[in-house]
């Protein structure tokens, strides 16, 4: 079966890749995924990649299809790196930035979006792919001037000013977790069941520590070891702690940015549900935006744009 498309978007992250097939009036007509992540690829097997899963995918107009893509494809580990923007930057000038890997599939003309890059001594960063979801959120959203939150891995924290990114940071929160539970002491602490019932206490208390006193993060983390040994606290409770007192740490540092107003988180639901309740407990509103939603206004605001 052949699927007719205008052009193509595609996320590329460092596990997955995803593919959504934009007809002529803007609406999805085909979506695709696949294990194949910029992980999991060396530089030559990126093409094939992109071929096999738009397999069948066709140009309605008979031209070689614009393919749109985000993410870790343009990382220098990637495909073809992409050149960072740098910050304080206008986002509509992402496809401008692209780069064009040679692609032997004479049915598809991919492109390759910018990541962005802040060069201040003391508060270097770097950001790919998340760039495109906040050039999507300023398109769902026109006139919106604030904080962004979004949780991962590396959780992003970003200034924006309509479709104009003006500075942003990054805590590795997420990552840290995973070292964490897997490779230090605590992992002693943390074997067994994490989502037991215990888990939501553990989280309330660690999210609250970590709101009081970022300052403290290091030596509250072996709270988690000496609460197992000395208090009898079971896995779950540790995990829940272990992951409140690193989410409540990084809001608290970050305090400074936050304000009063509404936050926008994007990411998972369920990673972003945390973060809500800790947002919450410093009288601070926010609201999800789902990540699929954001990235896809992204890529099309990102070819709306372009010069």
């Amino acid at each position: 079966m052949t699927d007719k498309v205008d052009w193509v978007a595609v996320d590329w992250g460092t596990s997955n890749l995803r593919a959504w097939g934009i007809d002529a009036a803007g609406a999805v007509a085909v979506a695709r995924t696949s294990p194949n992540g910029m992980g999991k690829l060396t530089r030559e097997q990126f093409p094939g990649a992109l071929s096999e899963l738009l397999e069948g995918v066709e140009s309605q107009s008979g031209q070689p299809i614009q393919v749109l893509i985000c993410g870790m494809a343009g990382a220098r580990q990637g495909w073809l790196e992409a050149p960072y923007l740098q910050a304080p930057t206008d986002l509509r000038g992402l496809l401008d930035g692209a780069v064009h890997p040679e692609m032997p599939d004479v049915r598809l003309a991919p492109s390759i979006l910018p990541g962005v890059c802040q060069k201040v001594p003391g508060s270097d960063n770097v950001m790919r792919g998340e760039e495109t979801q906040l050039l999507g959120l300023a398109a769902l959203n026109p006139g919106f001037s604030g904080v962004v939150c979004m949780p991962g891995t590396h959780s992003k924290w970003a200034q924006l000013s309509g479709t104009r990114i003006e500075r942003f940071a990054t805590a590795m929160t997420g990552e840290l977790f995973e070292v964490l539970r897997n490779h230090s002491v605590l992992r002693h602490s943390l074997g067994g069941d994490l989502e037991g019932p215990g888990r939501n206490d553990g989280f309330a208390i660690g999210v609250q520590a970590g709101l009081d006193h970022p300052e403290r993060l290091l030596g509250q983390l072996f709270e988690v070891r000496a609460g197992s040994l000395l208090s009898g606290r079971q896995p779950d409770w540790c995990a829940g702690y272990l992951s409140g007192l690193l989410i409540g740490s990084e809001i608290g540092a970050n305090r400074e940015w936050i304000g009063n107003a509404e936050v926008p988180l994007i990411g998972s639901a369920a990673l972003c549900a945390l973060y809500s309740q800790a947002l919450t407990r410093i009288g601070v509103r926010s609201r999800l935006v789902d990540a699929t939603e954001a990235v896809l206004a992204g890529l099309k605001a990102a070819r709306q744009f372009s010069s």
